[in-house]
């Protein structure tokens, strides 16, 4: 029997594995986007500036929840396949976004309501950590000669969601006086999230396996394998991931830090991530498929030490001159940069570094890894920086110093990416 696949079937893999992505990253932009009005909703106490830190805290705690995700998904996915796995984190992502938005607020419901957003959180952030890897490795193997443009386009679906978040939060703020927005106002993003679920968990339950996972040998404990062959891989595949989850989610950062320290309206604050958002969705796919040609370690290379080069003086920038302009301009510069040209490499990259029968596995806890210490907890580091050191430039040096962590591990790995697929034997 052949196992060619038709590009219909890549066709709807690609719309199946990336609705996801769309739903996961929506929410998540959603909360950050949103955070100031969750904090008084869900975490009032008497410094608004608290009730901010409180909300972010929040945010960051699906990432201490999203290890036990990959692991657990992650290993199911090596065992069972991609399309259980993908389809079992879609149901998951849908109950804890239909938890935050109907969730009644503290003044309701007294403590029961930052413990439930907290709870609600961590179903997310255990959906999300099985989520990345079971979708990068079902684009990665649709076509191995064209790995990253398939396992980019997970990206670009990303940059689709961080768009309509931005577009719903503008519309809301724009159209709802401030006092609707806080009292309902922004549950209805949230709301209309939830129609991305069921259409999701339709198409992934019609999908094919692809045909390299259907060829190789099955590893029966992928997660004890992986800790014992592959430590190293996923501490490297770690480190590479770390740059572009910090610098997407200080974009996701960047209308609460322009309204709260720039003095920005939140209407304007929000055109950025818009901006952003746009170029999120329309460029990974260029680059996913430049690597495929020159090289995943060239192409996050030289984008790596452009990024390097320009964050700190673009924070200087910004700065100086705290204007809607100014402030488009530098998250497009970041969204291409560190997003579009250094991040949406990176699934692919992944992916290069695992076998297939561990990949998933791999892929997961590399990537989450990375996005505990360094992704979703970045709006509330770099936020907790501004605050204790009192200087507005300091998210330019923290990201700085991320990259260059990340191209140490990227140095370290360009052996291992230098070509397609890693070769190496399934139990070496």
């Amino acid at each position: 029997m052949s196992l060619t696949r038709k590009p219909a079937s890549r066709t709807r893999t690609a719309v199946a594995a990336n609705l996801g992505a769309v739903l996961e990253w929506f929410d998540l932009v959603l909360y950050a986007l949103f955070a100031v009005v969750l904090g008084r909703t869900f975490f009032p106490t008497t410094d608004p500036n608290v009730s901010l830190l409180l909300s972010l805290g929040a945010f960051a705690i699906s990432w201490l929840v999203r290890p036990l995700g990959a692991v657990v998904i992650g290993a199911y996915s090596d065992r069972v396949g991609r399309k259980p796995g993908l389809t079992l984190s879609a149901g998951l992502m849908m109950l804890g976004t239909a938890m935050i938005a109907f969730m009644p607020g503290y003044d309701t419901i007294g403590l029961a309501a930052p413990v439930l957003v907290m709870v609600a959180r961590m179903v997310q952030g255990f959906s999300a950590g099985g989520e990345f890897g079971s979708a990068t490795a079902l684009l990665a193997e649709q076509d191995p000669n064209r790995r990253g443009f398939y396992a980019s386009l997970q990206w670009a679906a990303s940059g689709l969601s961080v768009l309509l978040a931005s577009l719903a939060a503008y519309a809301v703020n724009t159209t709802l006086t401030p006092d609707q927005v806080a009292s309902w106002g922004w549950r209805v993003p949230f709301m209309f999230g939830l129609l991305i679920g069921p259409v999701a968990l339709y198409i992934r339950s019609q999908l094919d396996e692809p045909e390299e996972f259907l060829r190789a040998e099955k590893a029966e404990r992928p997660m004890a394998e992986l800790l014992h062959m592959d430590k190293t891989r996923v501490l490297l595949g770690a480190g590479i991931v770390a740059a572009g989850a910090c610098g997407s989610f200080l974009n996701t950062y960047m209308p609460t830090f322009a309204f709260t320290k720039l003095g920005l309206p939140q209407s304007q604050a929000l055109l950025g991530t818009i901006a952003a958002g746009l170029v999120n969705t329309l460029l990974p796919p260029v680059f996913g498929a430049l690597s495929d040609r020159a090289g995943r370690a060239k192409v996050m290379a030289v984008t790596g030490v452009l990024g390097l080069l320009m964050i700190y003086p673009l924070f200087r920038w910004l700065i100086a001159s705290p204007s809607t302009v100014t402030l488009v301009t530098i998250q497009a510069l970041i969204a291409l940069v560190f997003y579009c040209g250094y991040y949406a490499t990176v699934p692919a990259a992944l992916a290069d570094l695992f076998p297939v029968r561990r990949r998933t596995s791999g892929v997961s806890i590399a990537y989450v890894l990375a996005q505990t210490l360094f992704g979703g907890v970045t709006p509330l580091v770099v936020g907790w920086i501004v605050a204790t050191t009192g200087d507005p430039t300091s998210p330019g040096l923290y990201l700085g110093a991320v990259m260059l962590l990340s191209l140490v591990c990227l140095a370290a790995s360009a052996r291992l990416l230098s070509g397609p697929a890693i070769l190496h034997d399934a139990r070496a």
